[in-house]
């Protein structure tokens, strides 16, 4: 039994045997993966192809047919409905648009009160948002909306981090800036799984990498 916590210990996430179906079509396969701690993991293939449905389940926002998810040894809507200590990004980030993009992260920090004003405003600037504009979100563009959700994902120092397309709508500087955000996050011990359609960004970040093709995957380095 201490061989076995030892074991589930060194993994942030545990994916055994899941398969999804959904209304009559598999969408996931057999799914048997495990992601370490302090990591970086690459899932790439194709629209459609499964990657961000298997990344709804690590989030506990789509149930598996079938099979388990475990995050940090807990199994994902039985002993608890969602991971702890995570920051996610799955499609597009949603704010309340007639509001500042301070105003949208301060009244998320106020659910949890573990990050104060001064913090969210540092985690602005980290992702290079001026904390004092009152510009609403809806004036927003894509890249500025995306480093919004970006600074959302990472403003409560998440252990996990499950990023679907995080580098959508940056400029090149602003790629840049936040794969070194990333970096600099997986050198404290933070777990990130990240989905990307750009080939460098996968080379550059992720340890390992896995392929996605209806549903299926496979490990490609």
């Amino acid at each position: 039994m201490q061989n076995r916590r030892q074991w589930m210990n060194q993994y942030m996430i545990d994916i055994t045997d899941v398969g999804l179906t959904i209304r009559g079509r598999e969408i996931l396969h057999e799914i048997n993966v495990q992601f370490e701690c302090g990591k970086i993991y690459g899932l790439v293939g194709r629209n459609g192809s499964g990657k961000t449905m298997l990344m709804k389940c690590i989030c506990g926002f789509v149930h598996p047919t079938h099979g388990t998810v475990r995050v940090n040894s807990k199994v994902i809507g039985k002993d608890i409905d969602f991971p702890e200590n995570m920051g996610v990004i799955i499609e597009n980030p949603s704010f309340i648009s007639h509001m500042s993009g301070l105003r949208n992260l301060e009244i998320l920090a106020g659910y949890k009160k573990c990050v104060s004003k001064e913090q969210v405003k540092k985690i602005m600037e980290l992702v290079n948002l001026d904390p004092e504009s009152r510009l609403p979100v809806s004036k927003y563009s894509l890249g500025m909306k995306q480093r919004l959700g970006i600074a959302q994902a990472i403003m409560e120092k998440p252990k996990l981090l499950v990023l679907d397309e995080p580098f959508n709508g940056l400029d090149e500087d602003g790629v840049k800036e936040v794969r070194n955000i990333l970096l600099k996050m997986k050198q404290t011990g933070v777990t990130i799984v990240l989905s990307s359609h750009n080939a460098e960004d996968i080379k550059i970040l992720c340890n390992s990498v896995y392929q996605m093709n209806k549903g299926y995957m496979k490990q490609i380095l």
